[in-house]
């Protein structure tokens, strides 16, 4: 017997010792977790934080090792990548705080909301009742009592103990009681709210009370999208493509190549091309597209968008000329320095053309109005002469994801920019800068071009019927 005792005794002192470890373990990857980000949190916020933090799912990866594919230095590339992915949080503000409320009522809850996927369990960080130092009728209960509610999900509590008192469990509405706060609490800490229906984008809403006191606060439901990176390289050359749209007008294009060789020898030119009979353009690293006669100017954008595998595009007509001040490095600098920018504009020929866009939604029945307006919103904090705006001049660098989203419609062939910067207002963040200039070539008159470049009456009225359709609008205008 005694045997067998000190057998149990020793497995039951194994055991323990090998959940210490696995204990400490993860306890010191919390803290380097954590102190990844306590110099961006204040004292506050690093405690809300450090009780609200919650387990990331595990995923059980199968299938290739990605890494071994890679043909580059891994220590270049997994640094770059690093960097990549920390400008797509802060571009897509995946990593957004959550803050708790302590306000008058005695309910603490998650006042932001929380996210979660479809169909996956989480905690609801921050649930607690405060009762200590409240104007309540009687600071001491014999039962503290509170309810949850929600319409498109179930709320459960975690490890229940025998004698917790919980109805509902597993059901959208819950209800916890306890004689002791202390323990009501503890219960609450270990809420969880399962999303029960499959959608990648939408929310739900809870419903917590305490005697009279009710709160509500929103969970959004959303499936995490997959990142998608451009790897920006070592230099220029890997970070930016120039791309344009010609048409009828190769002279001023090879002008435009020859300028752009003289500064950038080896960095990509894609060209598309939509003129009436084509002619070969060639040079090193130059992509030229044909496309069927004058499909006109977005359809052109969109060609050449489509084609791009850079981080960013700097976007030039094909009668702009490179000068010595035309700096690429100039407008990744502040991209890279901003980016929640999307599209940053220059000045050509010392025109810093650009505008913003008052947009009014209008009622249902009619539509919207919209107008543009020569000015800007605000200066852009930190940089002199540049300003954040809706709207910029044919010269501007654009991170390319963010450009394809929005995209070039092809309906309209021949006077189109303004209506770019309309379908992205709400999605692009602009701004301009001046000093970050280009030139402009003589203009030369061509009676074929103009013909198919100058806009006609029946043209105008169309395009403004388009816009009262795809842009829901009932007014539009240009100042």
């Amino acid at each position: 017997m005694m045997c067998r005792r000190y057998m149990h005794l020793i497995f039951y002192l194994i055991f323990l010792g090998a959940a210490l470890i696995i204990y400490f373990i993860q306890s010191g990857m919390l803290k380097v977790k954590k102190s990844t980000l306590a110099h961006r949190l204040s004292p506050e916020q690093s405690k809300i934080s450090s009780l609200t933090e919650l387990p990331r799912p595990n995923v059980s990866c199968q299938g290739a090792e990605l890494r071994k594919f890679v043909p580059y230095e891994m220590d270049n590339i997994l640094e770059r990548r690093a960097k990549e992915y920390k400008q797509h949080q802060l571009r897509r503000k995946t990593n957004a705080d959550i803050i708790i409320a302590s306000a008058n009522s005695p309910l603490q809850y998650p006042i932001t909301g929380f996210r979660v996927a479809p169909l996956k369990k989480r905690l609801i960080p921050g649930l607690a009742l405060q009762t200590q130092g409240r104007s309540l009728t009687a600071n001491k209960r014999e039962v503290y009592k509170v309810s949850l509610s929600v319409k498109s999900g179930v709320l459960s509590v975690e490890d229940l103990l025998d004698g917790d008192q919980v109805e509902g469990q597993g059901q959208s509405e819950l209800t916890i009681s306890s004689s002791s706060l202390t323990q009501l609490n503890d219960l609450l800490s270990r809420v969880t709210y399962t999303s029960t229906i499959y959608h990648i984008r939408t929310s739900d809403l809870v419903s917590f009370t305490f005697e009279d006191h009710k709160a509500m606060f929103p969970i959004m439901i959303r499936r995490p999208s997959v990142p998608v990176l451009y790897d920006p390289g070592k230099d220029i050359n890997s970070q930016v493509t120039i791309i344009t749209k010609t048409f009828l007008r190769y002279k001023e294009l090879n002008v435009l190549i020859q300028s752009i060789r003289k500064f950038y020898p080896n960095i990509k030119i894609i060209v598309a091309d939509d003129s009436l009979n084509p002619e070969p353009v060639s040079g090193n690293n130059i992509e030229h597209y044909i496309m069927p006669p004058a499909q006109g100017w977005f359809a052109g954008r969109n060609l050449a968008v489509s084609q791009l595998t850079t981080k960013y595009f700097l976007w030039v007509d094909d009668d702009f000329v490179f000068l010595n001040e035309t700096r690429i490095e100039s407008f990744v600098e502040i991209m890279e320095a901003l980016p929640e920018l999307d599209v940053l504009g220059g000045e050509v020929s010392g025109d810093q053309f650009y505008f913003v866009l008052e947009y009014d939604e209008g009622d249902e029945s009619d539509g919207g109005c919209l107008r543009r307006i020569r000015g800007f919103h605000q200066p852009l904090p930190g940089y002199d002469g540049c300003f954040l705006v809706d709207g910029v001049v044919n010269y501007f660098l654009a991170r390319t994801d963010a450009v394809r989203s929005v995209g070039f419609d092809p309906f309209l062939k021949r006077v189109a920019h303004t209506e770019f910067f309309i379908d992205g207002v709400g999605k692009l963040m602009v701004a301009s800068c001046k000093g970050l200039s280009v030139g402009h070539q003589k203009h030369q008159a061509q009676e074929t071009y103009d013909s198919y470049r100058n806009q006609g009456k029946l043209e105008e009225e169309r395009k403004l019927a388009h816009h009262f359709f795809k842009n829901y609008l009932n007014y539009i205008k240009y100042d």
